[in-house]
Protein backbone atom coordinates (compact mmCIF):
# COMPACT_ATOMS: atom_id res chain seq x y z
CA UNK A 1 0.00 0.00 0.00
CA UNK A 2 1.89 3.36 -1.22
CA UNK A 3 1.22 6.35 1.22
CA UNK A 4 -0.24 9.21 0.51
CA UNK A 5 2.79 12.15 1.16
CA UNK A 6 1.83 14.63 3.82
CA UNK A 7 0.79 18.00 1.80
CA UNK A 8 3.42 21.31 2.75
CA UNK A 9 0.08 22.36 5.10
CA UNK A 10 0.10 19.17 7.08
CA UNK A 11 3.92 19.55 8.09
CA UNK A 12 3.39 22.90 8.29
CA UNK A 13 0.93 22.94 11.05
CA UNK A 14 2.70 20.06 12.85
CA UNK A 15 5.95 22.12 12.81
CA UNK A 16 3.97 24.89 14.62
CA UNK A 17 2.35 22.83 16.83
CA UNK A 18 5.27 21.37 17.90
CA UNK A 19 6.80 25.08 18.74
CA UNK A 20 3.80 26.18 20.50
CA UNK A 21 2.55 23.25 22.57
CA UNK A 22 6.15 21.67 23.30
CA UNK A 23 9.24 22.76 25.18
CA UNK A 24 11.91 20.29 24.35
CA UNK A 25 13.16 21.88 20.99
CA UNK A 26 15.39 25.01 20.34
CA UNK A 27 12.15 26.75 18.98
CA UNK A 28 9.85 26.03 21.29
CA UNK A 29 12.00 26.89 24.28
CA UNK A 30 12.37 30.46 22.51
CA UNK A 31 8.73 30.51 21.94
CA UNK A 32 8.00 30.00 25.67
CA UNK A 33 10.57 32.67 26.60
CA UNK A 34 9.45 35.04 24.18
CA UNK A 35 5.69 34.51 25.14
CA UNK A 36 6.87 35.07 28.98
CA UNK A 37 8.42 38.20 28.36
CA UNK A 38 5.62 39.81 26.30
CA UNK A 39 3.02 38.50 29.46
CA UNK A 40 5.50 40.10 32.11
CA UNK A 41 5.69 42.46 29.49
CA UNK A 42 1.49 42.88 29.47
CA UNK A 43 1.09 43.27 33.37
CA UNK A 44 4.28 45.70 33.45
CA UNK A 45 1.91 48.08 31.35
CA UNK A 46 -0.96 47.60 33.04
CA UNK A 47 0.80 48.68 36.10
CA UNK A 48 2.42 51.68 34.21
CA UNK A 49 -1.03 52.90 33.41
CA UNK A 50 -2.35 53.35 36.71
CA UNK A 51 0.37 55.90 36.97
CA UNK A 52 -1.41 59.11 36.16
CA UNK A 53 1.73 61.37 35.37
CA UNK A 54 3.36 58.41 33.30
CA UNK A 55 0.40 57.65 31.53
CA UNK A 56 -0.66 61.33 30.63
CA UNK A 57 2.74 61.60 28.83
CA UNK A 58 3.16 58.19 27.54
CA UNK A 59 -0.38 57.52 26.68
CA UNK A 60 0.34 56.52 22.66
CA UNK A 61 3.16 54.73 23.17
CA UNK A 62 1.36 52.52 25.82
CA UNK A 63 -1.46 51.90 23.18
CA UNK A 64 0.73 51.06 20.25
CA UNK A 65 2.77 49.01 22.89
CA UNK A 66 -0.64 47.04 24.28
CA UNK A 67 -1.76 46.68 20.40
CA UNK A 68 1.35 45.03 19.58
CA UNK A 69 1.45 42.46 22.10
CA UNK A 70 -2.70 41.87 21.92
CA UNK A 71 -1.94 41.35 18.33
CA UNK A 72 0.80 38.74 19.01
CA UNK A 73 -1.45 37.02 21.79
CA UNK A 74 -4.00 37.03 19.12
CA UNK A 75 -1.82 35.20 16.25
CA UNK A 76 -1.13 32.52 19.29
CA UNK A 77 -4.41 32.09 20.09
CA UNK A 78 -5.20 31.25 16.70
CA UNK A 79 -2.53 29.16 16.29
CA UNK A 80 -3.21 27.32 19.26
CA UNK A 81 -6.84 26.60 18.03
CA UNK A 82 -5.31 26.14 14.06
CA UNK A 83 -2.66 23.31 15.26
CA UNK A 84 -4.45 21.17 17.90
CA UNK A 85 -6.50 18.20 16.87
CA UNK A 86 -8.89 18.74 19.68
CA UNK A 87 -9.42 22.75 18.99
CA UNK A 88 -13.01 22.21 21.30
CA UNK A 89 -10.57 21.18 24.16
CA UNK A 90 -8.54 24.13 24.45
CA UNK A 91 -11.27 26.38 23.51
CA UNK A 92 -13.11 25.60 26.95
CA UNK A 93 -10.01 24.91 28.89
CA UNK A 94 -8.37 26.71 31.62
CA UNK A 95 -5.82 28.02 29.48
CA UNK A 96 -8.30 28.42 26.91
CA UNK A 97 -10.77 30.96 28.31
CA UNK A 98 -7.38 32.77 29.75
CA UNK A 99 -5.82 33.30 26.98
CA UNK A 100 -9.13 34.84 25.26
CA UNK A 101 -9.67 36.97 28.10
CA UNK A 102 -6.10 38.33 27.17
CA UNK A 103 -6.61 39.77 24.13
CA UNK A 104 -10.36 40.75 24.52
CA UNK A 105 -9.95 43.92 26.47
CA UNK A 106 -8.43 45.70 23.62
CA UNK A 107 -11.23 44.88 21.04
CA UNK A 108 -13.59 45.61 23.78
CA UNK A 109 -12.06 49.29 24.00
CA UNK A 110 -14.14 49.93 20.35
CA UNK A 111 -17.38 49.25 22.18
CA UNK A 112 -16.91 50.28 25.56
CA UNK A 113 -16.39 53.91 26.89
CA UNK A 114 -15.27 54.78 30.50
CA UNK A 115 -11.53 54.31 31.80
CA UNK A 116 -12.37 53.07 34.60
CA UNK A 117 -14.14 50.14 33.11
CA UNK A 118 -11.70 50.21 30.61
CA UNK A 119 -8.67 49.67 33.50
CA UNK A 120 -10.79 46.77 35.16
CA UNK A 121 -11.17 44.74 31.61
CA UNK A 122 -7.61 45.33 30.38
CA UNK A 123 -6.47 44.42 33.88
CA UNK A 124 -8.13 40.58 33.25
CA UNK A 125 -4.66 40.27 30.92
CA UNK A 126 -2.77 39.52 34.79
CA UNK A 127 -4.29 36.31 34.16
CA UNK A 128 -1.83 35.41 31.54
CA UNK A 129 0.50 34.56 34.46
CA UNK A 130 -1.43 31.24 35.10
CA UNK A 131 0.49 30.16 31.86
CA UNK A 132 3.92 30.07 33.56
CA UNK A 133 2.27 27.45 35.54
CA UNK A 134 1.67 25.54 32.52
CA UNK A 135 5.19 25.31 31.64
CA UNK A 136 6.60 21.87 32.23
CA UNK A 137 9.24 23.22 34.91
CA UNK A 138 6.42 24.23 37.02
CA UNK A 139 4.51 21.02 36.76
CA UNK A 140 6.13 18.71 38.26
CA UNK A 141 6.63 21.15 41.63
CA UNK A 142 3.24 22.05 41.29
CA UNK A 143 2.33 18.39 41.37
CA UNK A 144 4.33 18.01 44.71
CA UNK A 145 2.89 21.22 46.28
CA UNK A 146 -0.60 19.53 45.69
CA UNK A 147 0.09 15.66 46.91
CA UNK A 148 1.82 17.78 49.97
CA UNK A 149 -1.70 20.05 50.90
CA UNK A 150 -3.44 16.81 50.34
CA UNK A 151 -1.48 14.94 52.65
CA UNK A 152 -2.11 17.95 54.99
CA UNK A 153 -5.48 18.82 55.06
CA UNK A 154 -6.90 16.60 57.55
CA UNK A 155 -4.53 18.73 60.00
CA UNK A 156 -4.58 22.09 58.55
CA UNK A 157 -8.67 21.35 58.96
CA UNK A 158 -8.23 20.53 62.90
CA UNK A 159 -6.08 23.30 63.27
CA UNK A 160 -7.99 25.67 61.49
CA UNK A 161 -11.30 24.46 63.57
CA UNK A 162 -9.15 25.56 66.54
CA UNK A 163 -8.04 28.70 65.53
CA UNK A 164 -11.89 29.28 64.93
CA UNK A 165 -12.61 28.36 68.43
CA UNK A 166 -10.23 30.38 69.80
CA UNK A 167 -11.09 33.38 68.39
CA UNK A 168 -14.34 32.93 69.71
CA UNK A 169 -13.66 32.20 72.80
CA UNK A 170 -11.01 35.36 72.92
CA UNK A 171 -13.41 37.99 71.59
CA UNK A 172 -15.83 36.77 73.92
CA UNK A 173 -13.30 37.31 77.02
CA UNK A 174 -12.33 40.64 75.47
CA UNK A 175 -15.91 41.81 75.16
CA UNK A 176 -16.51 41.00 79.03
CA UNK A 177 -13.55 42.50 80.27
CA UNK A 178 -13.30 45.78 78.15
CA UNK A 179 -16.65 46.63 77.40
CA UNK A 180 -18.17 49.23 75.27
CA UNK A 181 -16.15 51.98 76.76
CA UNK A 182 -13.35 50.73 74.67
CA UNK A 183 -14.35 50.28 71.52
CA UNK A 184 -15.65 46.05 71.50
CA UNK A 185 -18.83 47.44 71.21
CA UNK A 186 -20.08 43.27 70.79
CA UNK A 187 -18.59 39.71 70.59
CA UNK A 188 -18.30 40.34 66.44
CA UNK A 189 -16.51 43.21 66.99
CA UNK A 190 -13.95 41.63 69.66
CA UNK A 191 -13.93 38.83 67.13
CA UNK A 192 -12.42 41.13 64.97
CA UNK A 193 -10.01 42.62 67.01
CA UNK A 194 -8.82 38.99 67.56
CA UNK A 195 -8.81 37.87 64.08
CA UNK A 196 -6.88 40.78 63.17
CA UNK A 197 -4.56 40.59 66.20
CA UNK A 198 -3.81 36.77 65.98
CA UNK A 199 -2.79 37.75 62.44
CA UNK A 200 -0.31 40.04 63.88
CA UNK A 201 -1.43 42.64 61.31
CA UNK A 202 -2.56 45.06 64.21
CA UNK A 203 -4.90 48.13 62.81
CA UNK A 204 -5.21 49.82 65.69
CA UNK A 205 -8.51 50.80 65.14
CA UNK A 206 -9.75 48.76 68.52
CA UNK A 207 -7.33 48.57 71.35
CA UNK A 208 -7.80 46.97 74.96
CA UNK A 209 -7.28 49.81 77.65
CA UNK A 210 -7.49 47.82 81.18
CA UNK A 211 -4.62 46.35 82.37
CA UNK A 212 -6.25 42.54 81.97
CA UNK A 213 -7.58 43.89 78.23
CA UNK A 214 -3.41 44.54 77.48
CA UNK A 215 -2.15 41.47 78.94
CA UNK A 216 -4.70 39.29 77.65
CA UNK A 217 -3.62 40.99 74.11
CA UNK A 218 0.01 40.26 74.79
CA UNK A 219 -0.72 37.27 74.94
CA UNK A 220 -2.69 36.73 71.69
CA UNK A 221 0.13 38.42 70.00
CA UNK A 222 2.81 35.73 70.71
CA UNK A 223 0.25 33.46 70.14
CA UNK A 224 0.09 34.76 67.08
CA UNK A 225 3.19 33.85 65.93
CA UNK A 226 2.88 30.37 66.58
CA UNK A 227 -0.63 30.41 64.38
CA UNK A 228 1.35 31.30 61.19
CA UNK A 229 4.14 28.54 62.13
CA UNK A 230 2.28 25.74 62.50
CA UNK A 231 0.12 25.75 58.97
CA UNK A 232 3.71 26.30 57.44
CA UNK A 233 4.99 23.39 59.21
CA UNK A 234 2.69 20.86 57.81
CA UNK A 235 2.81 21.38 54.91
CA UNK A 236 6.63 21.62 55.00
CA UNK A 237 6.95 18.48 56.25
CA UNK A 238 4.77 16.92 53.83
CA UNK A 239 6.00 18.39 50.71
CA UNK A 240 10.10 17.44 52.42
CA UNK A 241 8.20 13.58 52.86
CA UNK A 242 6.71 13.87 49.18
CA UNK A 243 10.03 14.78 47.78
CA UNK A 244 12.10 12.49 49.50
CA UNK A 245 9.82 9.64 48.16
CA UNK A 246 10.02 10.92 44.66
CA UNK A 247 14.08 10.67 45.06
CA UNK A 248 13.51 7.07 46.52
CA UNK A 249 11.94 6.10 43.62
CA UNK A 250 14.25 7.84 41.02
CA UNK A 251 17.38 5.71 42.96
CA UNK A 252 15.60 2.33 42.24
CA UNK A 253 16.71 2.37 38.41
CA UNK A 254 17.33 -0.95 35.92
CA UNK A 255 20.95 -1.29 35.62
CA UNK A 256 20.11 -2.95 32.01
CA UNK A 257 17.96 -0.48 30.62
CA UNK A 258 18.14 2.23 32.74
CA UNK A 259 14.38 2.60 33.55
CA UNK A 260 13.84 4.29 37.22
CA UNK A 261 10.70 4.62 39.49
CA UNK A 262 10.68 1.22 40.31
CA UNK A 263 8.52 0.01 43.39
CA UNK A 264 11.30 -0.60 46.32
CA UNK A 265 9.82 -4.12 46.44
CA UNK A 266 10.18 -4.60 42.60
CA UNK A 267 12.26 -7.65 41.81
CA UNK A 268 12.37 -7.24 37.64
CA UNK A 269 11.94 -4.16 35.60
CA UNK A 270 8.53 -3.63 34.70
CA UNK A 271 10.28 -2.28 31.29
CA UNK A 272 13.06 -4.70 30.26
CA UNK A 273 12.42 -7.63 32.98
CA UNK A 274 15.90 -8.00 33.95
CA UNK A 275 16.44 -8.53 37.97
CA UNK A 276 16.87 -5.29 40.01
CA UNK A 277 19.13 -4.90 42.71
CA UNK A 278 17.42 -1.90 44.42
CA UNK A 279 18.92 0.13 46.85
Amino acid sequence: MIRKPKSKLNLLRKRIHIIIYGSDTVAGRLFDLILLGLILLSVFLVMLETVKGFDAKYHHELIILEWIITGFFTLEYLLRIATTNRPRNYIFSIFGIIDLLAILPMYLSFFLVGPKVFSIIRALRLLRLFKILNHPKFTGQSIHLLKALNASRGKITVFLYFVLISTILIGSIMYVVEGEENGFTSIPMSIYWTIVTLTTVGYGDISPGTPLGQFIASMVMILGYGIIAVPTGIVTAEFTRTNANKTELEKNSCENCGVANHNPNSKFCYHCGHPLTLK
